[in-house]
Order: C-alpha cells, then sequence, then structure tokens
C-alpha cells in the first residue's frame, strides 16, 4: 500500500504502485473526464458522418429509383385491336377487298344488296348509282365534315423529304403547285378543302424545305419554268389518287414536259416502297398520317418523311341506288354490318331476307385502316382469349410460337397471361426517356413539355422495383431486365462461402486460443506465432489479391474440381472452372482473417473459470472447449459472422478477376454452374450509358441492401437466441 508523506508526496506500495492523492488525484480525473469528452465528441462525430452518409446514400438511391418515364410503344395497343379487327373484315363471308376503290364502286352500283366504303370523291364520281347511308343520323357533306359533325371525317396527305425538295426542282415544284392549287382541285374531284391552318403549316414546311424566306405570299412557281431532267414517282393511297391525278394532269398542261409516274398501291404499300431504298418513290400520297413504325423504317434509308395536307375527305358508307331499304346505321349496326351479320334481316327483321354482300378496301389502305380505328373502339384489355392467341400468331414468327407453346400451349394460358404475353412480344413498350424523383416532383412541368415532344410517348410515374424486376433474367432492354438469376447466384455464393469459411475459422480460432499458447516447443510457438501475424496481416490485403490467388489456385490448378468435371457434372460453358465454387472458395479465403479474428476475441473473452471448473470435474480439454467455452462464444462468434458476411456479399473485384459473368439469363442450379451476383449486375448496369440502367442498377442496390440485412438480421436472431439459452 502507499503512505502519504508531510510533504503530500505519494510513498510507492509495496506492490510497486503508487496512487494520486489530493491535488493529484484531482488533476488525473480531470485529465481522464477531458480525455473522455475528447472521445466522445470524436464518436459524435464519427455517428453523424456515418448518417450524414448514409441519408446521402439512401437519397442517391430513392431518387434514382422511382421517377417519371416516357414510355413508347413499339406497337401500338390502337394498332393491334385495329389489325385483329381489320383481319375480321377481310375474312367475312361475301366479302371483296381491293385496292382499287373504282373495282368496289363497280361491285356495289348494280347490286341492291351490297354496301361498301371508300372516299368521298368517289361516291361524288358515281353518285347517278350509289347512295349514301347515314351513320348516326349523319350524312357527309361539306358543312358536317367541316363541323365534325360527321365522325367519319379525315384529311389527305402527300409525303416527300426535305432533301428531295432541295435536291429536284421537278418534286420542288410539283408539290408547290400541288399546294397552290390542293383546295380547288379537291373540290372538283369530289373532296372538300383542307383546313386554312393545316395548308399553311404545309406551305410553311415547304417553304423550310426549300430554305425561302417565309415573309410575304407563297411563292408560286411556274411549271414551263421547272426542270425536266428525269421523271418523279408517286404512289401510294387510292383514296388521294384522283387529287394527285388532277394535279399532275394540270401540271403537264401548265408547262411541265417532264415525265410523271402515278401509281396506285394503298398507304401502307405506298410508305413501304418509299422507305425500303433512297431510290423509291419521290411523293407518297396517304389517307392517314405516317405511323411511327414506318418513320422508323425510313430512318433507316436516310428518309425522313414530310408532311403535307392536301385536303379533307368525308368517308362515305354507300350502297347501290336499287338499294331502297337501307337509309342509316348506328356505329353498333355498322360493326356487325362489317363482320359478324350474314343477312340484310339480321339488322332489321323488315328487311330482305338475303346475303350481305360486302366490298372493302385492301389490307394495305389506309382507308382500311381508318374505318377500322373510328368504328371498332376496343381497348387491348378487352379482346378475348382466342382474339389474343389470333395477336399473337399473327405478330410473332413460327420459331417463337413453337418455343412459347413448349414452354406452355398458347390455348392452355388464361387471358390474363396472354394479355402479358402480348404486351411483352408484340406491343413491346421501351422507356425512352425517364428522370429521377426529384426532377419528376420539382420540374414536373418541364417533363411533361419535353414528354409531349416525343411520338407516342405516354407519361408514367414508375417504380423500378418492381415484382418483374425480382422475377425476371438479364436483359439488354432496361425496362425488361431483372435480377432473379443474380440474386440466386449470390445467395449461392453467400451460402458455400460460409458452409466452407465459418468451420476453418472457428476450428483455427479454437487451435490459436485454446491449444497453441499451450505448445511448449520453441520452434511450434514461433511458428504459431507467425500464423498469427499473418492471419492480422491478412485481414487487411486488398480484395483484388484475393482474387488473383483464386484465379490462380480455384480457376486453374483445381479447374477439375471447381468445373465439376471430377463429378461429371461439367458443360461447355462450366469446363474453364469459372464457376459459383471457384467464387465460393475464394471469397471464403477473403473472409477467414476476418472470421479468425472475431472468433478469436468471442473465444478469448469466455472466463478462464469456465475452463478451470469444466476440467476440475474431469471433462477433457475437448469436452471443455466443446460444452463449456463454445457455447458461451457463440454470439461474438456469429458477430464475426454478420460482418464477414456484409463483406463478402458487396465484393465485386475477386469475382471480376475470377470471371463471373456480367450478362446471363440462365438460373444457377448447383455449386458448378456458370453464375453472376447482385455487386456484379450492379457494376455492369453502372457502366451502361443509358440513364435508364442507372435506374435500375439504384432498385438492384436497394435488393442488395435488403438482402444482406436480412441474412444479418438471421445471425442477429441466432445469436440473441444462443445469448439467452446461456442467461
Amino acid at each position: 500500500m502507499s503512505i502519504r508523506s508531510d510533504s503530500g508526496d505519494v510513498v510507492n506500495g509495496g506492490a510497486g504502485q503508487t496512487y494520486p492523492e489530493g491535488s493529484d488525484l484531482q488533476k488525473f480525473v480531470t485529465n481522464r473526464n477531458r480525455v473522455a469528452q475528447t472521445w466522445l465528441l470524436v464518436f459524435i462525430a464519427a455517428t453523424v458522418v456515418a448518417i450524414v452518409a448514409l441519408s446521402a446514400l439512401l437519397y442517391t438511391i430513392a431518387r434514382d429509383a422511382f421517377g417519371y418515364i416516357a414510355v413508347q410503344n413499339t406497337l401500338n395497343p390502337a394498332a393491334v385491336v385495329r389489325g385483329v379487327e381489320e383481319a375480321r373484315m377481310l375474312a367475312a363471308s361475301n366479302t371483296v377487298s381491293s385496292e382499287d376503290d373504282n373495282e368496289l364502286v363497280k361491285g356495289i352500283k348494280n347490286d341492291p344488296y351490297a354496301i361498301g366504303y371508300f372516299g368521298y370523291a368517289y361516291y361524288a364520281e358515281n353518285s347517278d348509282n350509289l347512295r349514301l347511308v347515314a351513320v348516326n343520323g349523319v350524312e357527309p357533306s361539306a358543312e358536317t365534315a367541316q363541323n365534325g359533325e360527321y365522325a367519319y371525317t379525315r384529311p389527305l396527305y402527300i409525303y416527300t423529304t426535305k432533301e428531295l425538295i432541295a435536291g429536284k426542282p421537278q418534286v420542288a415544284g410539283f408539290i408547290n403547285y400541288y399546294l397552290n392549287n390542293a383546295n380547288q382541285i379537291a373540290t372538283e374531284v369530289g373532296y372538300f378543302p383542307a383546313g386554312d391552318e393545316a395548308l399553311a403549316q404545309a406551305k410553311q414546311a415547304w417553304l423550310d424545305a426549300a430554305g425561302l424566306d417565309a415573309a410575304g405570299q407563297f411563292p408560286v412557281i411556274e411549271p414551263a419554268q421547272v426542270s425536266s431532267d428525269g421523271p418523279f414517282g408517286v404512289t401510294g393511297s387510292s383514296t388521294v389518287y384522283p387529287v394527285t391525278r388532277q394535279i399532275a394532269i394540270n401540271f403537264r398542261r401548265a408547262g411541265y414536259q417532264g415525265a410523271i409516274n402515278l401509281e396506285q398501291t394503298g398507304t401502307s404499300a405506298g410508305f413501304e416502297q418509299f422507305c425500303a431504298s433512297s431510290k423509291g418513290p419521290d411523293i407518297v400520297d396517304a389517307s392517314r398520317a405516317v405511323l411511327r413504325k414506318e418513320v422508323e423504317a425510313c430512318d433507316r434509308t436516310k428518309r425522313v418523311p414530310l408532311e403535307f395536307t392536301v385536303g379533307t375527305d368525308a368517308l362515305a358508307i354507300v350502297v347501290s341506288q336499287k338499294n331502297d331499304f337501307l337509309k342509316n346505321l348506328s356505329t353498333e349496326q355498322l360493326r356487325e354490318v362489317f363482320t359478324d351479320y350474314e343477312k340484310w334481316s339480321d339488322i332489321d327483321p323488315s328487311f330482305p331476307d338475303e346475303p350481305i354482300k360486302r366490298y372493302i378496301p385492301g389490307q394495305d389502305s389506309g382507308t382500311l385502316d381508318f374505318f377500322a380505328d373510328e368504328t371498332f373502339v376496343r381497348d387491348l384489355e378487352a379482346l378475348s382469349a382466342e382474339e389474343l392467341v389470333a395477336v399473337l400468331q399473327f405478330s410473332l414468327s413460327p420459331g417463337r410460337i413453337n418455343a412459347l407453346n413448349a414452354e406452355q400451349p398458347l390455348a392452355g394460358r388464361s387471358q390474363a397471361q396472354l394479355l402479358a404475353l402480348v404486351n411483352a412480344e408484340v406491343i413491346k413498350p421501351r422507356v425512352v426517356k425517364s428522370w429521377n424523383l426529384v426532377e419528376s416532383i420539382f420540374d414536373k412541368k418541364q417533363v411533361e413539355a419535353e414528354t409531349a415532344q416525343i411520338a407516342d410517348a405516354e407519361l408514367k410515374f414508375s417504380n423500378w422495383l418492381t415484382w418483374e424486376f425480382l422475377t425476371n433474367t438479364q436483359n439488354s432492354i432496361p425496362e425488361y431486365a431483372g435480377i432473379r438469376t443474380a440474386i440466386l447466384g449470390s445467395l449461392w455464393v453467400i451460402f458455400i462461402t460460409m458452409i466452407v469459411a465459418l468451420p476453418l475459422g472457428v476450428g483455427a480460432a479454437i487451435y490459436l486460443e485454446e491449444y497453441a499458447t499451450m505448445v511448449s516447443n520453441p520452434v511450434l510457438r514461433r511458428v504459431n506465432g507467425i500464423i498469427q501475424t499473418n492471419i492480422n496481416n491478412l485481414a487487411g490485403v486488398p480484395s483484388i489479391i484475393y482474387g488473383l490467388l483464386g484465379l490462380a489456385v480455384f480457376v486453374r490448378a483445381w479447374e477439375m474440381f471447381t468445373s465439376g468435371s471430377m463429378f461429371g457434372l461439367t458443360d461447355a460453358t462450366t469446363a474453364n472452372g469459372r464457376t459459383i465454387m471457384s467464387a465460393a472458395l475464394t471469397l471464403a479465403l477473403l473472409i477467414l482473417p476476418l472470421l479468425i479474428i472475431n472468433a478469436q476475441e468471442a473465444i478469448r473473452a469466455v472466463p478462464q473459470s469456465l475452463r478451470q471448473a469444466g476440467m476440475g470435474l474431469g471433462a477433457t480439454k475437448w469436452q471443455t472447449i466443446w460444452h463449456h467455452v463454445l457455447p458461451n462464444a457463440i454470439p461474438g462468434i456469429l458477430t464475426g459472422n454478420i460482418l464477414a458476411v456484409s463483406r463478402a456479399i458487396g465484393e465485386t473485384a475477386p469475382l471480376v478477376v475470377i470471371g463471373a459473368s456480367t450478362f446471363i439469363t440462365t438460373d444457377p442450379d448447383g455449386p458448378f454452374s456458370k453464375f453472376t451476383t447482385l455487386p456484379m449486375l450492379i457494376y455492369n448496369w453502372t457502366s451502361r450509358p443509358q440513364p435508364e440502367f442507372q435506374h435500375i442498377a439504384a432498385a438492384g442496390i436497394i435488393v442488395l441492401l435488403v438482402l444482406l440485412l436480412s441474412l444479418n438480421a438471421a445471425a442477429v436472431i441466432l445469436r440473441n437466441r444462443f445469448s439467452r439459452k446461456l442467461v
């Protein structure tokens, strides 16, 4: 003990220790408090930094995992429904179809039981033999077409390109003449004038393409002054053909000396020819607007369609003048007349009991498309299972249909399953632009404005973390990509890693703590010391080094084992040893030092009295370790296991070195399978330039964090259960 002298100094006690007293004790306590407060501030600062960093991480993830997207369908759902209805019309009994409207006129005018539809000009030309049928009590006329009362009113178009106007004087001159005379000629042939605004826009488009100043009146180019160096061709709609034909006649009469090749093939066929080659027709007549898929086809040949509105048509539903019973049809009756009704008496019992004879435009006609769009108003969701099967069979190749039938026969799928299949295989919605959560909340008007500039785009608020995202496999298209294969790969790798590393780590810790300290041989004690030092050092080795070790040992040297060929389980994709087993063994080496050190600390924390009590009662060294030391050390060992899993599940560098796949669509089915993991997938996505991949990468990070927290929670629950049992 210490004795205080008269001067107040502390005299050394018998144990060789001194204890401060008086002012020294006060200084000692003050210093201890100061140190404690310093470390408390450091702890608080570290906690604040951790919270800020975690908040920044969560903010970044949430910002990219949610937000508005502009979705553009590869094929418009309305077009799919239209295709179904057009197929029904073309397949209906007593139906004649033709791209030449004059052929339809011939079939109807002398048959009292015939009905058909085509452009109003063809009715006007043959009004002595044909009679209009009102739709919902309204007949087509200039008045009903202009005020929108007649539902079957549509604009008429011609299309060319800016390059053709700028590079071919004859094309520029012909379209200039067309626009200057369109309303007059359209009226003469039986159509109605284009609206003032639409015609003004068409003239402005010509000026821009010709590179002329828009100030003043629209120029008039004299046909006689137009270069006739080479012919130019016009093809497309039979509806617009009468206008274009008369324009061409007048253009030649006014002095143009060159050749003009006119052809009527139908709007769809016209666009197909126009977009197929840069040497195709120069102008397309169209009774409907160009479709996005046609624009995309034109893009491949560097032809961007330039639109000009040249007139207005009111589709004429007609019967023969010899038909004295049909005056009016509702839209519902019109649908049935051109599909399911067999006889006129099906419409009204007072009508003749005679078969309905239908005359309709051919499948390449824009008029057929227009009629189907206006008459058959149904959503894709309203199609029956049989109709959806027909859509798939019409839209997909025989090989793809066979593949789908092999998975599950189409006839055996429900309407909901077939609808999902049509969306995935035919509609194919694509995200063409996306915005993060911050932009979606605070710049919504700007987002809507940008979406409005994208053709056929629909704005939706998207949660990239969907059930489909969890259950789909990888895909090069981000909106279809999923992480199922990566989740299964991560679980396989972590499971085998822990099976290998945990027993080895605990076994090594038991030896170093319980047996190595009892060794009397100096050489063996030195070896044990070297082992302990290396374990401590290996805990800080960069993970990429473990990847190189795994590549040299497990992928190459142990290829027979890690590829599964030793057991006859190999195939062409895994014969090189780049399998789950190689990855798991590499990660096991990576976390082994961490497991050993944590297990040593847990074993060291077990009171020595427990060991002495066990062996004092006659237990062997191993019995004491197994029944007393390990049960008390398990909570600490499991804590180390949590830290090890947290490190292993997030590793990417070692897996890159040993050759984990960055793109794979086959689920792993065993330890010798080809694989990928969530960190690898996230790494791959974050390196892509498309912003949509950044969004799914954020969703993947959320899944990775949930998976990590779930595994850690399971370990914590086990640790707490063992702790309660020992209390």
